[in-house]
């Protein structure tokens, strides 16, 4: 079976393959086709590749390549994870909207605005692509933002698209252990849009368990969301929130944390992913042990200001571990190909599970799996305040994908001038224009 990753070149590549090594079953992935247009990171990424499979028998092969219809044909499911204008291109996104006083962060508010502006033509292209060159593919979609892209190439390869994220399993692996469950045996009730959804029930053994944790302010207190939102805000919400609506809750602390700040995430990540890329350049350097050290720093300073603005303090050892989005992406195709059946927390579009969106609109949600694809699970509405905010949110993405579809730089400056997180038509405009400026990926913009 031959998967092909998009964005090949990344520094989480070796997350995907280390889970494959470990996939012994008939049906397995034997081929990975890694394809990404710096071929300078492609071969620093074979290498660390290499060095993992050394010494594991029947290790898929891996080839890389910077021709895109080469990699697409014959594939059988097709990882995107691309990065359009690279870290340069959001520390540029972090940059332009702190000068307007408003968030910039990847995915959220204008940031992923201007990320989205320049990520969907080419993730368009892509579908147009797959469609033509290997129409019986899966495409699993980790390139973000994930349920906005996910959209946007769903309208050309329909259900084939499917989109994940490992922040709900994150979120979901640490309030069952928190609970004492198993977090492989627990069911998470969790429902929204990407980096927009609120935990509402984990059932271990039929029962429901959510409650006793938010009963208990000691226990609630314990992890990683508790000492992000506090203790009162999760037991008056009902629900442990997906930690990126830290944005939404706590807006002005985190703008004033991000202004404060040595340097933004994105910058902090292209210089440190640099300095791994250059050091890849030498021979010598061990690939593997320089990648994992890389690795552990990033996963140590995730979400930094955040916590900085709610006093939150340093990650605790026992919140580093992430939800395991290659886990989640090797799960997937394991159900898709085997069609053994699992139960996942996806990116699909929503036909009738939340009847506040139409039917096209990508929400993220337990799905079950098998050969015929995912499949959304129903579930309980969401709160008013919930749905209203998932509801803005998601007339955000569809002015984003008119825009990007047009070229039209009015429909940008709606989209931005709509999002819940800019406070002024005013800065709306000064935002498509900053961001037009910097970024040669919106040129297309008029």
């Amino acid at each position: 079976m031959k998967l092909v990753i998009l964005g090949g070149g990344g520094f989480r590549v070796p997350l995907v393959y280390g889970a494959l090594l470990g996939d012994h079953a008939e049906g397995r992935v034997t081929e990975v086709v890694l394809h990404d247009l710096d071929a300078g990171r492609l071969g620093a990424i074979a290498r660390v590749l290499a060095e993992q499979a050394d010494g594991v028998p029947d290790a898929p092969s891996v080839t890389a390549t910077t021709d895109l219809d080469e990699a697409l044909r014959g594939a059988d499911f097709v990882f995107s994870a691309i990065r359009v204008g690279g870290l340069e291109g959001r520390a540029a996104d972090e940059r332009v909207a702190l000068a307007e006083g408003v968030l910039g962060q990847e995915t959220v508010g204008a940031g992923g605005i201007a990320y989205g502006l320049r990520t969907v033509p080419v993730a368009v292209d892509i579908a147009r692509r797959v469609k033509e060159l290997a129409p019986d593919a899966w495409v699993i979609n980790f390139t973000n933002p994930a349920g906005l892209v996910t959209e946007a190439m769903s309208r050309h390869v329909g259900d084939r698209v499917i989109g994940i994220c490992d922040s709900p399993v994150g979120l979901g692996r640490r309030v069952a252990r928190v609970l004492g469950g198993n977090p492989d045996e627990a069911f998470i009730d969790y429902v929204g849009l990407n980096h927009l959804g609120w935990l509402r029930g984990l059932r271990i053994a039929g029962r429901d368990e959510l409650p006793r944790l938010l009963a208990d302010p000691e226990l609630l207190g314990s992890f990683e969301e508790g000492r992000l939102f506090g203790t009162d805000w999760l037991r008056s919400l009902g629900a442990i929130p997906n930690e990126y609506l830290h944005y939404y809750y706590f807006n002005r602390e985190t703008v004033r944390a991000y202004q404060e700040a040595e340097q933004t995430r994105g910058a902090f990540l292209r210089d440190q992913q640099g300095g791994f890329y250059a050091q890849m350049a030498r021979a010598a350097v061990p690939a593997l042990k320089t990648w994992d050290d890389t690795r552990a720093e990033r996963e140590a300073t995730y979400m930094a200001e955040n916590r900085e603005a709610s006093g939150a303090g340093e990650r605790a050892d026992e919140d580093l571990e992430s939800g395991g989005y290659e886990k989640v992406a090797l799960a997937l195709m394991r159900a898709i190909a085997r069609d053994e059946r699992a139960t996942l927390i996806l990116n699909v579009r929503n036909g009738t599970t939340l009847s506040a969106l139409d039917a096209d609109a990508v929400i993220e949600v337990p799905c079950s799996v098998d050969a015929n694809g995912a499949h959304p699970l129903s579930v309980s509405p969401l709160p008013g305040h919930a749905t209203g905010l998932v509801c803005a949110v998601k007339a955000v993405e569809r002015e984003v994908l008119a825009a990007a579809d047009s070229g039209s730089l009015a429909t940008a400056v709606k989209a931005f001038a709509l999002h819940p997180l800019v406070d002024s038509v005013t800065v709306a405009r000064r935002l498509a224009e900053g961001y037009r400026g910097v970024h040669p990926g919106l040129a297309y913009l008029r």
